[in-house]
C-alpha cells in the first residue's frame, strides 16, 4: 500500500485506555502459558494500530507543519501519549510479576524483562502533566526551525534551503550565508533560550519527582541505556579527547593548507573540504534515487527487495518544501510493516547520505518487521545507528555513480566527516552532562559552557564572533537533539566508532564485512548494544584500543590517499 492510501484516524482515548485496562484484567487473571501468550498478542495489536496512528499523524505534520488538521492531531498525541504510558506501565508490571515470565522469556528472549525492568523506573502517573507540556514544548521549538525564513541574495530560504550557499567555494558568499542564518538564530534566541530553560527545568522536576537526583538518571532510562553507565560515557570521551582530537585536528590542519587559510579557521571556512568545493552529487534527486535502487539491487537481495519496496509504496519524503520541519529521520509503520524515510534534500553531499543512512535504518526496520514483540524491531539508539552510518561505507563501491568526477573528494570528505564528527558528537553529550547538573544556569552561562567545550574537543575553530551566533558559543540551538532528545546524540558516537571497524572491513574483503552486517542486523532488538556487537563479532567502542585502532586505520588511509590533482 502507498503512503498516501495508509488511513489514519484518531483513536478514542478512551476506549484505548478501557482496552488497555481489560487486557491487564485478564492477563493478571491468566492460568497457563497459552492463556497469558494470546492475552499477551492481543496487547500488541492495540499497541500497534495506536503506534501506527501516531507515527502517520507525526509523519504527516513534519511534512508540513502548516498543515492544521495535523497540527491538531499532534496536540491530541502530545496529551494522549503520557496518558496512556500510564496503562502501558501498569501491564509492564504485570509482565514483571508475571508467573509465567520463564516462558516469555524462552520463546521471546530476556531483553523484553530487561527494558521494561528500566521502562518502569521512567514514569509515574505524578509526571504526565510534565510529560505533556515536555511535548507542547518541543513541538513547539521543530515549528520555530520549520518557519524560519531567511533572506539572502535577493532570495528567501529555509535552514535547509541555505545549507548549499553555506558549502559555496566562494568564501565571501559562504561567509555572508553562515552569517545569514546566524542573524536567523540571533533574532529568535529568546524565543529559544525560554523554551530551552523550561525544557531544562521540567525535565530536573521529572527526575526529582521520580525520586533521582535530578535528569540525567532519568535521561539515561528513557535512552533505554541497559549495558553501559554515565561512567562509561565519560571514558569513552576521555578517549576521544586523547585520540580523536588530535587526529581531526591534523586534517583541519591539513585543509587550512589547502584553502589558504590561517589555522584554526572560522566557522564557515571549516565548511568548505576542498578549494575548488565539496563533492556534490552529480545529479538531481531523482537521479540519486536511482542510483540508490542501483545501489541495493546489487548490494543482495535483501536489499533489492527492501528498496524496491520503498520505491513502490512511496515511503520516502526527501525534498526540502516550505513548512517542512528540519532534518531527517526513519519511523516505522507498524501495522503495515514498513519504514518511512524524511529528508529534506539540498543539493550537497547529505543528499547521498540520506539514501544510504536513513535507508540503513529503514533496512533494518525492514528486516526485522515480524518481530514479536513490536519492541525487537528495533534495538537501542546506539544499535540502531550502527546499521545507518555503517550503510554509508558500504556504498562507496558504487560512489562514482552518485558523485562522479566528485567520487575522490567524497571517499577523503566521507571518512574524514566519520572522524571529524565524534569529537563534536562527544562535546553534544557533555554539554547536556552540565547543563542537566546545574539546571539553574542562565542562557548566558550555557553559551558560555558550550563555548568553553568548543576550545577542548573542536580546537580548530575560532571562536571570535565574527560570525553571529556560531561565533559566541551559541551554536548548540541548533541541534534539535539537545531541545528534542536530550543524551541520545552520543548514540551516534558509539555508533560512528562501530561503523569506521565496518569500514576497515570493508577495505580488506566487502562480502565479509556484509556478512558481520547481516548477522549484526539480524539480531534485531533481540539483544543489549554490547552483546549484538559480540554475537556479530565485532568490537565495544567502550574498549579504548576500539577507538585507538580505528583511529589509527583510518588516519593512515587519509594520509596515503591520492589527492594529486584536487585543489
Amino acid at each position: 500500500m502507498k503512503f498516501s492510501e495508509m488511513k489514519y484516524e484518531r483513536p478514542v482515548l478512551d476506549e484505548v485506555k478501557a482496552q488497555l485496562s481489560d487486557l491487564c484484567r485478564r492477563f493478571e487473571a491468566t492460568k497457563d502459558y497459552a492463556e497469558a501468550k494470546k492475552v499477551f498478542l492481543e496487547k500488541e495489536d492495540v499497541l500497534r494500530h495506536v503506534s501506527t496512528m501516531g507515527t502517520l499523524a507525526n509523519v504527516r505534520h513534519t511534512i508540513d507543519t502548516r498543515d492544521k488538521f495535523y497540527d491538531d492531531e499532534m496536540n491530541f498525541w502530545n496529551s494522549a501519549m503520557p496518558e496512556l504510558q500510564e496503562y502501558e506501565q501498569m501491564w509492564t508490571a504485570l509482565m514483571l510479576k508475571s508467573p509465567f515470565r520463564a516462558d516469555f522469556e524462552r520463546e521471546y528472549g530476556d531483553i523484553v524483562f530487561v527494558n521494561a525492568e528500566i521502562a518502569l523506573k521512567t514514569f509515574s502517573p505524578e509526571i504526565i502533566p510534565e510529560l505533556q507540556e515536555e511535548n507542547e514544548l518541543t513541538q513547539e521549538y521543530e515549528k520555530l526551525i520549520a518557519s524560519a525564513q531567511i533572506p539572502f541574495e535577493g532570495g528567501v530560504y529555509t535552514i535547509s534551503q541555505l545549507s548549499p550557499f553555506k558549502n559555496d567555494a566562494d568564501d565571501a558568499r559562504r561567509l555572508a550565508a553562515w552569517k545569514a542564518e546566524g542573524a536567523w538564530y540571533k533574532e529568535n534566541q529568546p524565543k529559544l533560550d525560554e523554551i530551552y530553560h523550561k525544557l531544562t527545568c521540567l525535565r530536573d522536576k521529572m527526575g526529582k519527582k521520580l525520586g533521582y537526583e535530578g535528569y540525567t538518571t532519568l535521561g539515561y532510562y528513557r535512552m533505554g541505556r541497559n549495558c553501559y553507565t554515565k561512567e562509561d560515557v565519560e571514558k569513552f570521551r576521555a578517549s576521544v579527547v586523547k585520540y580523536l582530537v588530535p587526529v581531526a585536528d591534523s586534517i583541519y590542519r591539513e585543509q587550512a593548507k589547502r584553502l589558504g587559510k590561517e589555522y584554526p579557521m572560522s566557522f564557515a571556512d571549516n565548511a568548505l573540504m576542498f578549494r575548488s568545493g565539496n563533492p556534490k552529487p552529480c545529479g538531481d534527486a531523482d537521479a540519486i534515487i536511482a542510483h540508490g535502487k542501483k545501489f541495493y539491487d546489487e548490494l543482495s537481495p535483501e536489499t533489492s527487495e527492501f528498496f524496491r519496496t520503498m520505491l513502490e509504496c512511496e515511503l520516502m519524503d526527501v525534498l526540502s518544501t516550505e513548512g517542512k520541519a528540519g532534518g531527517g529521520y526513519c519511523t516505522g509503520i507498524q501495522e503495515y510493516e514498513v519504514p518511512f524515510i524524511f529528508a529534506n534534500f539540498n543539493g550537497t553531499q547529505h543528499d547521498v547520505e540520506v539514501v544510504t543512512h536513513e535507508a540503513g535504518h529503514a533496512f533494518a526496520c525492514w528486516y526485522n518487521r515480524k518481530r514479536v514483540p513490536m519492541d525487537t524491531i528495533w534495538p537501542s539508539m546506539e544499535s540502531c545507528e550502527v546499521h545507518s552510518m555503517s550503510m554509508e561505507f558500504f556504498a562507496w563501491p558504487w560512489a562514482e555513480g552518485f558523485f562522479g568526477d566528485d567520487t575522490k573528494k567524497f571517499y577523503y570528505s566521507h571518512l574524514a566527516g566519520a572522524l571529524t564528527f565524534i569529537p563534536y558528537g562527544t562535546m553534544v553529550d557533555h554539554f547536556q552532562h552540565i547543563i542537566y547538573e546545574k539546571p539553574e544556569m542562565s542562557p548566558a552561562e550555557r553559551h558560555k559552557t558550550w563555548k568553553e567545550l568548543l576550545g577542548v574537543y573542536m580546537p580548530w575553530m575560532r571562536i571570535d564572533g565574527d560570525i553571529p551566533f556560531y561565533g559566541e558559543g551559541e551554536g548548540w540551538q541548533r541541534q534539535s537533539h539537545i531541545y528534542q532528545s536530550p543524551f541520545y546524540y552520543i548514540d551516534y558516537c558509539l555508533a560512528q566508532t562501530v561503523a569506521l571497524q565496518f569500514w576497515a572491513m570493508i577495505m580488506e574483503d566487502k562480502d565479509n564485512a556484509w556478512k558481520h552486517y547481516i548477522a549484526y542486523t539480524e539480531q534485531g532488538g533481540s539483544r543489549t548494544f554490547t552483546d549484538l556487537l559480540k554475537n556479530a563479532g565485532l568490537d565495544t567502542p567502550f574498549d579504548e584500543a576500539c577507538l585507538r585502532s580505528v583511529c589509527e586505520k583510518a588516519n593512515k588511509w587519509l594520509s596515503e590517499f591520492d589527492l594529486s590533482g584536487i585543489i
